[in-house]
């Protein structure tokens, strides 16, 4: 696969297309304005010398056209072709032959001045093919007073080539073309500075993520611009959550090791010093039990996912539902009745699992010692602008726990009551899960109920 473009490389494309689309259409615009201006001072000036012709003109007392001896411009006197020409078409023109009077500059060719029109507005046309080349050509008829009953009816018609139009016009491109093309290169070089300088805080990012890949440095810690503050923060908050992670998983497997020690010691002990029969096989089953019981903690505290920085927000009631449909079979016999009363904008942000194990903790620790009521509350905690939080509370109607008592009851493999059946982990897992999402857990009596109230509060972030 080719390899993607940068964000430089991308913007720089793009400016090119719209550059040159736009260039490109200043250029045509531009030119054609031009060219228009020039065909209107080109039609303003022939205007000016049939006027200078019409002006120069005279009539004879027996009503014969006088054109006049010198043109407007010396080049219509010129014989050889002087690109400027001038005609007169009409009856009774002194000197005029087949009734049209030609400019010396007009004699002995073929040009388009042999027809006669109307009177009235002047007419302009361009370039038009000749065999002499593109002419413009302006023609107007008019009807002259000479004095008599009849008023002697006249076509005027000037024309110049095209030539003098076109290399102005050619003149004008090129210097428009190289004006806009060096314009076009110093915008572009102007562009790639400012996108280089737009994108700098973007390749430091970049620079202090690869340094702390290599451990050069924490995290990000620079100050950077607004728009990209809220992804360093997030990509901060991922490092920590990982790094988080992977120390709970190493303590996980250094505290495993060790606890395993223990049992594992006395074991080799009695089978060195050749204890046997049923006192072995009590030892045996004695450790195996507590190697279960470590190992079941371990792997529940190693299951804690921790806090995630784009989880996916968990609703609290279907999870809730499915714990205490589990828990009302294994304690079928106390006939528990659990309420809820949850908001249904109550949102977990973390794990399924560690949700699961959250939920699962407090409420069969609640339906172990509930007489006859559980009540499962959910409220979420405004954030404003960030992540909102959770208000989760469990309460029962037992005997509830003494203030002095709390304390050591959250104590890992500490139980209630050891003729309870258990492994006293639950609450220390439940504050290992709020550890990791950096949440706190509450323990007084219910005001509802009167027994224990197990309040888990996740703060908004």
């Amino acid at each position: 696969m080719a390899r993607p473009l940068s964000l430089q490389a991308r913007s720089l494309s793009a400016a090119f297309v719209v550059l040159a689309a736009f260039l490109g259409l200043a250029f045509f615009a531009l030119d054609r304005a031009f060219y228009e201006a020039s065909e209107n001072a080109l039609r303003e000036r022939l205007q000016g010398y049939m006027y200078a012709y019409l002006a120069g003109s005279d009539t004879t007392r027996a009503g014969q056209l006088i054109p006049p001896e010198v043109g407007p411009d010396p080049r219509f006197d010129q014989p050889a072709a002087s690109g400027l020409y001038a005609a007169i078409v009409g009856e009774k023109i002194l000197g005029a032959k087949d009734g049209v009077w030609r400019s010396p500059s007009a004699l002995g060719r073929e040009l388009p001045f042999n027809e006669e029109l109307p009177r009235g507005p002047a007419h302009f046309g361009g370039p038009i093919a000749t065999p002499q080349g593109a002419l413009y050509v302006l023609a107007q008829g008019v009807d002259w007073n000479s004095g008599t009953k009849t008023p002697l009816h006249l076509t005027f018609y000037v024309a110049e080539d095209s030539r003098a139009l076109r290399d102005q016009v050619d003149v004008y491109r090129r210097t428009l073309l190289g004006w806009l093309g060096a314009l076009g290169a110093v915008l572009l070089l102007l562009l790639l500075g400012v996108l280089r300088w737009s994108l700098a805080p973007l390749r430091r990012v970049a620079a202090d993520l690869a340094r702390v890949e290599r451990g050069v440095q924490d995290r990000l810690d620079r100050t950077y611009p607004l728009e990209l503050s809220g992804l360093t923060a997030g990509l901060n908050n991922f490092i920590d959550a990982e790094r988080e992670r992977l120390k709970r998983y190493r303590n996980t497997l250094s505290d495993l090791a060790h606890s395993l020690k223990t049992p594992l010691a006395v074991m080799r002990s009695q089978l060195e010093t050749g204890t046997g029969g049923d006192q072995l096989r009590w030892t045996v089953l004695e450790q195996v039990g507590r190697m279960d019981e470590i190992v079941a903690y371990q792997l529940s505290r190693a299951a804690t996912s921790g806090h995630h920085t784009f989880a996916t927000p968990l609703p609290i009631e279907p999870y809730a539902e499915e714990i205490v449909r589990s828990l009302e079979k294994v304690y079928a016999a106390k006939a528990i009745l659990c309420e809820f009363d949850l908001d249904a904008a109550a949102r977990f942000h973390g794990d399924q699992g560690d949700l699961m194990e959250l939920l699962g903790n407090l409420l069969e620790n609640a339906f172990k010692w509930a007489r006859h009521r559980v009540l499962l509350t959910a409220r979420p905690l405004d954030g404003g602008r960030r992540r909102a939080g959770l208000d989760l509370v469990v309460e029962d109607d037992g005997p509830g726990i003494p203030d002095d008592q709390v304390e050591h009851l959250l104590q890992r493999g500490v139980r209630g009551d050891e003729r309870v059946q258990g492994h006293g982990i639950g609450l220390a897992i439940v504050q290992d899960i709020l550890k990791a999402y950096r949440g706190e857990l509450v323990v007084d009596r219910s005001p509802t109920l009167g027994g224990a109230r197990f309040a888990a509060r996740l703060e908004p972030r």
